[in-house]
């Protein structure tokens, strides 16, 4: 039997379908949308690979080859153009599904975060599905372990690709980290945190606390179940009644996975990633990431 569940986001009604065949492969969503203020450009589009892959190209293929279905890639409007020819010089004719989360609203000139993005995609999500950002490379075991989480999916239930913060933070510089605690294989736990180094003796810092290298930390790589689609539209409804009128006020996927945690509607099973994060922050990591790549 095939159930149908609906939600209204914004000003459109959309439908999924809560029991699909098992035969079907999860959808991959790629979050593009950002603007690379302190990149200086279209960073998603940065050519890093030895083809001019940008990072979620490779993550394209790696994600196909562990057994995902359809592509969809969450834009903004004055960019779609340029994703769409990138999209087609690397991938030919691979079916790919465009969504403009400036579409959903309200009109700004920032967008409003990971959570707002995930729901101006809800007309593709048809089935369970990954998202990760479209400036970060996760490695192609990233997604073996990611196809995995996604066979064990049911309402409330949710995966997490996790890494090493080791794996993550740039040689020199600080940057933020959604740290996670987990206990048996769950997520008990995230935090959005600031000042995560490397520290001059070799150790590692997330918030000024010394932590270990392997202190595993959400880069973004999360698998959900079709049917969270209507406790995200309330999340989102709750921030947006509260900040209506901020002009920089985000809401990230962390923060809501926390608060549906802490309201026992999820259950979060992380599974930690062998691969080495590279990504792209400011214009001077563009060099040390192709290299990390031509490494690899």
């Amino acid at each position: 039997m095939v159930s149908i569940v609906g939600c209204e986001v914004g000003s459109r009604n959309y439908v999924w379908v809560t029991d699909l065949a098992p035969t079907e492969k999860p959808l991959l969503i790629v979050m593009a949308a950002g603007l690379g203020s302190r990149f200086g450009g279209v960073k998603q589009l940065a050519r890093v690979g030895p083809e001019g892959e940008a990072f979620f190209d490779l993550s394209i293929k790696d994600a196909l080859t562990a057994g995902y279905g359809d592509v969809a890639i969450i834009v903004r409007s004055e960019i779609e153009d340029d994703v769409r020819t990138h999209v087609a010089s690397q991938h030919g004719q691979l079916p790919v599904r465009y969504v403009r989360q400036d579409d959903l609203g309200p009109d700004r000139a920032k967008p409003w975060g990971t959570l707002h993005a995930v729901l101006s995609s809800a007309g593709v999500i048809d089935r369970p599905y990954t998202v990760i950002n479209a400036d970060d490379y996760y490695g192609p075991q990233s997604f073996v372990l990611g196809a995995e989480l996604m066979g064990r999916l049911a309402p409330g239930k949710a995966g997490n690709v996790a890494f090493e913060l080791g794996y993550t933070v740039p040689p020199s510089g600080s940057v933020t980290r959604a740290v996670t605690e987990v206990t048996d294989g769950r997520l008990t736990a995230i935090v959005e945190t600031d000042e995560c180094e490397r520290l001059a003796d070799g150790t590692f810092s997330a918030g000024g606390e010394t932590v270990p290298a392997t202190t595993p930390v959400s880069m973004n790589f999360w698998c959900f179940h079709h049917s969270i689609m209507g406790d995200f539209q309330h999340q989102w409804d709750g921030f947006l009644a509260e900040h209506a009128d901020e002009e920089k006020a985000e809401i990230q996927l962390p923060t809501v996975v926390g608060d549906l945690m802490d309201a026992n509607k999820l259950e979060v099973e992380v599974i930690q990633s062998p691969e080495r994060w590279i990504g792209i922050t400011n214009p001077e990591d563009l060099e040390l990431a192709k290299k990390a790549l031509a490494d690899r």
